[in-house]
């Protein structure tokens, strides 16, 4: 009797995926925290099962085609190295499901806690009808912002063509097509002459050296979507130069930075980033006012040079 034939219930496969995972040494960074959550989200897709399923249906005993396609992507996810959302062409973010492919990053940025809230208390009063998504990838963001600013129309920017298709497709698919415009450019450049209430930013910001030892996980990414120069900083230095000239008065520019909000704090150190805390988790997210933006200008402007 093979290991397959000798497994029957959905526990037994999300089990057995978790330890061929931990025994094969994948990273876990991509929505999932263990081993353990990464192969109950391949089983319970791959069987067509919510993810908040209850207990007790741990325990439903699977069909012989059920185990044969489970565990031929348990062992997908092994041999490609691949983060499971690319396995699955499905990513959740702020409760929402997004198509993803090897063209985007996968969504998982601690800014959805910020948007499921509003932002508030920095946006508490603000009328928000206009926001700006800068580096939009998938367009999990800015269709995030959608869902939680109804009323706002959200402007979403991105370098890649490739990201742009699949920003499209996520646009079609949440039926935003008429309050989520997709602009192709380089930052700021297909927007000029707007202003914003929000500017909101999940950029390339890996440092060169950083990314070249990253796990295998991550370089299945695409590299202009994470690597930004020797400190991480090309992409979000350029951001800070200009983001003042497209906020309104009341307006915020939030921005992930990751582990270079160390470097970032070196380059300028009498700017009062106020740096973000997150109950599920995550760290280098900064929040700038317009007046702190404009207050810092040149101090910006000289750091991108």
């Amino acid at each position: 009797m093979t290991v397959i034939e000798q497994l029957q219930t959905l526990r037994d496969f999300i089990r057995w995926g978790a330890s061929r995972f931990n025994a094969a040494g994948l990273h876990f960074g991509h929505g999932t925290a263990d081993a353990l959550d990464e192969a109950a989200a391949l089983v319970l897709h791959t069987l067509h099962l919510p993810y908040d399923l209850p207990d007790f249906y741990l325990e439903a005993r699977l069909t012989d085609e059920e185990k044969r396609r489970v565990a031929e992507i348990l062992e997908r996810r092994i041999e490609t190295r691949k983060p499971a959302a690319y396995l699955i062409r499905e990513a959740l973010f702020c409760g929402l499901s997004f198509y993803v492919d090897e063209r985007v990053l996968v969504p998982r940025s601690p800014i959805a806690e910020l948007i499921e809230r509003r932002f508030s208390p920095w946006l508490d009063g603000v009328e928000v009808y206009r926001i700006l998504d800068l580096c939009t990838g998938s367009s999990c963001i800015a269709i995030g912002c959608a869902h939680a600013f109804p009323e706002a129309e959200v402007d979403a920017v991105d370098l890649s063509p490739e990201a742009l298709e699949v920003a499209k497709i996520n646009v079609r698919r949440h039926r935003l097509e008429d309050r989520v415009r997709l602009f192709a450019g380089d930052l700021f450049e297909p927007v000029a002459g707007r202003r914003y209430q929000l500017i909101v930013s999940n950029p390339p910001y890996v440092a060169r050296e950083e990314w070249r030892r990253l796990p295998p996980e991550y370089h299945a990414e695409p590299q202009m979507g994470l690597e930004s120069g020797e400190d991480g900083l090309d992409c979000v230095t350029r951001i800070l130069a200009r983001a003042g000239e497209f906020l309104t008065e009341d307006g915020i520019l939030v921005v992930e930075v990751g582990r270079s909000a160390a470097a970032l704090r070196r380059r300028f150190p009498q700017v009062p980033f106020l740096w973000l805390e997150f109950e599920r988790g995550g760290e280098g997210v900064f929040l700038l006012t317009a007046a702190e933006l404009k207050a810092h200008g040149d101090s910006f402007r000289r750091g991108e040079s």
